[in-house]
């Protein structure tokens, strides 16, 4: 398979990819939502790390560090736009307008840098150092969201108990 067209088909992957994230997402959202329905998708991905144990996808770690902490920068906005609320006695994940933005706006930044990034390492480092990317995306993402709903089944329970007892 030619340079161009390993381009072209990973771009046509990322895209499709992003897509089915907002599509999953706001399909997620109609679901009541639970600790492992939180923490499932980091662990789950976590086994994509499994593909540097091929020499075609390692790199140097400082790219890897780096990818792994743009990530974390760039989950800021999908934890600040990732709410919860109760309804009928379960937790929903909230569904803003801003999340798809956000989710839109990191897919063209991510095409700009994968479109980059190409120039200097090979298609699959590009396609790895993105993996961590990613993964430096949902980590941070998850944590928080499963900080918030711990904080928010506690409220809720208070919330159950003082109703209860008054």
């Amino acid at each position: 398979m030619s340079s161009s067209t390993l381009e072209v088909l990973s771009t046509v992957v990322i895209v499709v990819g992003a897509l089915a994230v907002i599509v999953i997402r706001l399909q997620a959202a109609k679901k009541p939502t639970s600790i492992k329905k939180i923490i499932m998708p980091p662990i789950g991905m976590s086994t994509g790390f499994l593909m540097f144990i091929s020499p075609l996808f390692r790199m140097p770690w400082t790219y890897a560090l780096m990818a792994f902490l743009a990530g974390c920068v760039l989950s800021l906005p999908l934890i600040a736009t990732s709410h919860m609320q109760s309804q009928d006695g379960d937790i929903y994940l909230k569904r803003s307008p801003a999340f798809i933005l956000v989710l839109l706006g990191l897919l063209i930044v991510r095409l700009f840098l994968h479109t980059y990034l190409q120039r200097f390492i090979t298609i699959p480092q590009t396609g790895g150092l993105f993996f961590i990317l990613a993964f430096g995306m949902i980590l941070p993402w998850r944590v928080a969201m499963l900080l918030r709903y711990r904080a928010f089944t506690q409220k809720v329970e208070v919330l159950r108990l003082s109703k209860s007892n008054g």
